[in-house]
């Protein structure tokens, strides 16, 4: 693609970063068959190349963005299945990111629109937070079909009904210190907390800890992690991404220091930002190489433990496992078979639903500020699970956990559960109630 940018443009790093992605596009549209929008909505300013279009023109006139970008931009759910359909290696990643931070300088949204994303941030990153907030949304769910007879309060709405109807416990898991390997020690990793997945499903984490030390995995939980920072990043607020971004780096390179193998995540969503550290603190001098190192030793719960050697073992219970690759996962990070090979080595049957590029519509907080389309996305996405007749899906990102279980009577299950229940733990608690899609029609 033809650009025109002056050279006093090009003098700022972001733009001078957009002006080369964007002269990779080459127009084939391969991204608009695999764009969950555009097959949804049919509409080019829905597709990424669409998208890229409309953000050549926003930033090479320097202008502020308008209600039409922000809409389309805003209805991208950064799902990155274009990137990997993308002959030209276009980084749509990096360019709509740059765009969203372009948007919040330059655009003021509407009241209750400014209002919703404020409180999303100040809300989710924080567990106590959301803790309090799921509790109180538990006495307001009453009031959801209120909130969506106006329009401006559907993501409240969408926000009363995603909430769980109880709230875990707080679970050890995520109290900072060290878990002793069994054994022998291998190994030593730091464990991401998070904060809306310890919150929603302390779970994960027990079973990620419990698996790896029995592994002979030693794993911390440093003190002073907090949020990867995902969430305002997808919101285009760049300095509080930022800000997350250093904190984390900070804690982790002191563990490095200690002596670390890798950095484990277990939200998928997680993973992505924090494999991309290394490029949003690029232009800092001060954590430039700490956040490469980092992004460096990031990996997915799945992908560390395929570098274990995990003897093969024979399933608790034949039970036929439905693979929802998350977009995070398959997209944003390229993993696609490890998680499978897991699970076909613990001696479970795993199937791939129809359509498993196409995004579930969780994306974050894109159920929430986007309702109508997520709930579309939603439906396809069950639907086609729903073909390969399993006794569990098994997925690695709690969005898409929460999102596709709101909608099916189907146990939604994280894969490192089902790992650990194979290799020794107990049995997860989604699953004790498990049937067979026969059963529940």
């Amino acid at each position: 693609m033809e650009t025109k940018f002056s050279a006093a443009q090009l003098a700022d790093p972001g733009v001078a970063e957009s002006e080369k992605i964007l002269r990779k596009c080459v127009h084939c549209g391969f991204c608009t068959a695999t764009c969950p929008t555009y097959v949804t909505l049919g509409n080019e300013l829905d597709s990424p190349r669409g998208r890229i279009y409309l953000i050549k023109d926003m930033l090479e006139n320097d202008r502020p963005a308008d209600k039409e970008i922000v809409t389309h931009i805003d209805r991208c759910l950064s799902c990155l299945a274009c990137m990997t359909t993308c002959p030209s290696g276009v980084n749509y990643m990096h360019l709509v990111d740059h765009a969203r931070v372009h948007i919040e300088k330059t655009y003021k949204r509407p009241l209750m629109n400014r209002l919703t994303r404020q409180v999303l941030a100040a809300v989710l990153p924080y567990p106590a937070r959301f803790r309090l907030a799921l509790n109180a949304a538990r006495l307001g769910r009453p009031l959801a079909p209120l909130f969506d007879s106006v329009k401006p309060l559907k993501p409240f709405a969408a926000m009363l009904r995603l909430a769980p109807s109880s709230v875990p416990g707080k679970s050890k898991s995520a109290e900072p210190g060290a878990r002793a390997a069994t054994g022998t020690r291998r190994g030593r990793v730091a464990i991401l907390t998070g904060c809306a997945q310890p919150v929603l499903k302390p779970s994960i984490n027990e079973a990620t800890i419990r698996l790896l030390t029995r592994l002979g995995i030693e794993v911390v939980v440093p003190e002073g992690e907090g949020c990867c920072g995902a969430l305002v990043h997808h919101m285009g607020r760049e300095e509080a991404a930022l800000e997350s971004a250093r904190r984390n780096v900070d804690v982790w390179t002191r563990e490095i220091e200690r002596g670390l193998d890798a950095i484990i995540i277990t939200a998928s969503g997680c993973g992505t930002t924090i494999k991309d550290y290394g490029y949003m603190l690029r232009l800092d001098p001060a954590y430039s190489e700490k956040a490469r190192i980092v992004s460096e030793r990031t990996k997915d719960i799945t992908e560390y433990l395929m570098t274990l050697a995990i003897p093969a073992v024979a399933a608790p219970e034949p039970l036929t496992v439905a693979y929802h690759s998350a977009c995070s996962m398959q997209h944003g990070q390229k993993i696609t078979r490890q998680p499978k090979d897991l699970l076909k080595a613990a001696g479970f049957m795993v199937k791939d639903p129809p359509e498993g590029h196409l995004c579930c519509g969780s994306a974050g907080t894109y159920n929430i500020m986007q309702p109508e389309i997520s709930a579309r996305l939603k439906t396809r996405k069950i639907a086609n699970i729903e073909k390969t007749r399993p006794d569990v899906v098994a997925t690695g990102n709690i969005g898409c956990i929460t999102q596709i279980a709101s909608g099916t009577a189907i146990p939604v299950i994280h894969t490192v559960e089902l790992l650990d229940w194979a290799h020794g733990g107990p049995k997860p608690a989604g699953l004790a109630a498990t049937r067979t899609l026969e059963a529940a029609e």
